[in-house]
């Protein structure tokens, strides 16, 4: 933008003269460099004064007259001055002024302004994010000019969030802040804070963020699957519990059964069944869990009744071994009684050779 002011005055031949000074506006990023520009019309040799938005003198006709290196006279001509000033911070905005000493002191404006781009924003945790509780979450871009804006983003989806602001002198702090509900399966979910602003060099920058969600320890997950084979193919196969309901967290699908997080509550035999036209079949499915994070699974109780029966079968073998070693002792012993008491009393000694079972 460019304004023109028209200084007109008459010589001392009463000619009149057009003289004209036009400042033009600068808008540069902090930390870059700033063209401050007067343009002059019909010049003729008028002392030009430049001053800083604090009214100290910059430059008096070409002439340094303020000890600040930053500033640099580049040009003065009889249509153009301009100097430069590097490292431009938010202090340094304001108007600059182009003065022209004639009979009558006339001067013009140049504003300069500062635009300050803001930082990859923070994400600060409010509150820690607990299963079956909220997580709050704030992001912060602590320094631009103007504000900034910020959004939060959840796959792909704008999450509403409380906006405040802070004038800081010229700059600005802003921060948005959430608070989502979170489970145990948002452990892990990607979140992320962008900031828009028109001094970015790129459309956005982005802070990523993961959700560390807290959460008691719990058993592992279970998943069966029930093989069917039959002609026709059943296609209607249920599960069930012996003695009980299915658990809560079960899932089924077809053919298979889920339980997530695994406890003891879940201890039982699980039962599938399918059935055609022609019949029916059944299968069943043990599951001991005997400590949080461990599963010991059989595939029926039949193995630990192998192994009872097996120990009883032992024990009972060694009673009866035990019981036909006496009996045989007793049963010997009797009969060489029995032997004598047949040769004592008898008179032909030939029946002594007779056997006599007890």
């Amino acid at each position: 933008m460019a304004v023109i002011i028209m200084i007109l005055y008459y010589n001392h031949m009463n000619t009149l003269f057009i003289r004209a000074v036009q400042a033009e506006n600068v808008t540069v990023y902090e930390g870059g460099t700033a063209q401050i520009s007067c343009r002059l019309q019909n010049y003729d040799g008028s002392i030009v004064v430049i001053q800083n938005p604090r009214r100290q003198t910059l430059f008096f006709n070409g002439t340094r007259a303020l000890k600040d290196d930053r500033f640099q006279m580049v040009l003065f001509t009889t249509r153009l001055v301009r100097i430069t000033l590097t490292n431009v911070s938010v202090s340094d905005e304001g108007g600059y002024f182009c003065q022209l000493y004639t009979d009558a002191t006339h001067h013009q404006v140049a504003t300069l302004l500062v635009l300050v781009p803001p930082d990859t924003p923070t994400v600060e945790v409010k509150q820690d994010a607990v299963e079956g509780g909220e997580s709050e979450l704030t992001c912060v871009s602590p320094r631009s000019k103007p504000a900034a804006t910020l959004k939060w983003m959840r796959n792909g989806k704008e999450i509403s969030g409380v906006a405040s602001q802070q004038e800081n002198g010229k700059t600005f702090s802003v921060s948005s802040t959430i608070r989502i509900p979170v489970e145990r399966k948002d452990n892990g979910a990607a979140l992320s804070c962008e900031v828009y602003h028109p001094a970015l060099d790129v459309p956005k920058r982005v802070r990523h963020y993961r959700l560390d969600v807290y959460f008691a320890p719990t058993g592992d997950s279970l998943s069966l699957t029930c093989s069917v084979t039959g002609n026709p193919l059943p296609l209607n196969i249920q599960w069930s519990k012996i003695n009980d309901t299915l658990p809560e967290r079960a899932e089924i699908s077809g053919p298979t059964f889920q339980i997530s997080r695994l406890s003891q509550s879940h201890n039982g035999t699980y039962l599938c069944q399918a059935q055609n036209d022609y019949g029916r079949a059944a299968d069943h499915y043990t599951l001991l869990v005997y400590d949080p994070g461990a599963v010991v699974e059989t595939h029926s109780a039949v193995p630990y009744a192998v192994i009872g029966g097996v120990l009883a079968l032992l024990v009972f073998t060694v009673i009866c071994v035990l019981i036909v070693t006496i009996w045989c002792s007793v049963r010997q012993k009797g009969s060489y009684l029995t032997h004598e008491e047949a040769f004592l009393n008898g008179n032909d000694a030939s029946q002594g050779k007779k056997e006599y079972l007890l």
